[in-house]
């Protein structure tokens, strides 16, 4: 499984030296697994699969790892499985033993003493079998499972700089305005604060909250420092959106696999738009 799965850590340092990001993608099935890897490989470009808690709560740990491990094994470009939004410990550690190659860690709900306790907790764990670990600081606005951040607190680029320090964390996840789910009116991102964290850190740094934002935004947010973005809620509304109209279209059908297959094609579709705004086309070494 480690064979068929890439190694994150290399794949965000090389965005960070290009200049560009990776894109990660939230799955929820077979399908959208296929549908995200293959449009990594039209565009020859390496990619990201993530799960949540409630995903893997809905599966499991070892369902995802061995679904994401065979169409891996398949590819011709690097793909990833990483843990998004990791709520304990004990389930990041968790997702390492069924095969995660890269796990995060979030606790960005809790005080920053406490953020830093238990980000480097796992981060001294998951070092002694070589997997990278994300952290949050600062919060994301919205609702990621059962996380919800009732207002948005952007990351402070000191504190930024203090945690990446005392945790050795791999990669850092930073809020700068923006919302997990789909925006209620126009976002107002704090471009310039990933500048300022970008020139005080030296790991790669995450965006969230990317479903809904403009290409503009994200690119701009790309060429500041983000080496890694975040998609979710767009993936999911393509998928459902397209089994919606199959259905009304065509009522009699009952076939699971057309099913899939429509929504295999609406993934794929905006997959590759994100992959080419993110900048890592042609990346996949």
């Amino acid at each position: 499984m480690k064979d068929a799965i890439s190694h994150i850590k290399k794949m965000l340092l090389d965005a960070q030296k290009g200049g560009y990001a990776v894109g990660a993608f939230n799955v929820e099935n077979m399908e959208m697994v296929k549908a995200v890897i293959a449009a990594a490989e039209e565009l020859n470009a390496p990619v990201m699969l993530q799960t949540t808690p409630s995903t893997v709560k809905y599966g499991s740990l070892e369902t995802y790892a061995a679904i994401v491990a065979a169409e891996a094994k398949k590819a011709t470009v690097p793909v990833c499985l990483h843990l998004d939004h990791g709520n304990s410990y004990e389930l990041a550690m968790a997702a390492i033993e069924a095969g995660y190659s890269s796990v995060m860690i979030d606790g960005s709900h809790e005080s920053l003493e406490n953020n830093i306790a238990i980000t480097k907790k796992v981060v001294e764990d998951a070092e002694k079998k070589e997997i990278p670990v994300e952290a949050e600081l600062g919060k994301v606005g919205g609702k990621e499972d059962d996380l919800e951040a009732e207002a948005d607190m952007n990351t402070d680029p000191i504190e930024a700089k203090q945690f990446v320090d005392r945790t050795r964390v791999s990669s850092l996840a930073i809020a700068i305005g923006t919302a997990h789910g789909f925006y209620a009116g126009t976002p107002v991102l704090d471009k310039e604060r990933v500048s300022e964290i970008k020139a005080l850190v030296s790991v790669p740094l995450v965006l969230h909250g990317a479903s809904g934002l403009s290409n503009e935004e994200i690119k701009e947010c790309v060429n500041r420092g983000m080496c890694k973005v975040n998609f979710a809620t767009e993936l999911r509304v393509a998928y459902t959106d397209a089994v919606k109209r199959l259905l009304e279209e065509k009522p009699e059908t009952f076939d699971p696999k057309k099913i899939g297959e429509v929504g295999m094609l609406a993934v794929k579709e905006l997959a590759v738009n994100r992959m080419k705004v993110c900048g890592c086309v042609n990346k996949g070494k």
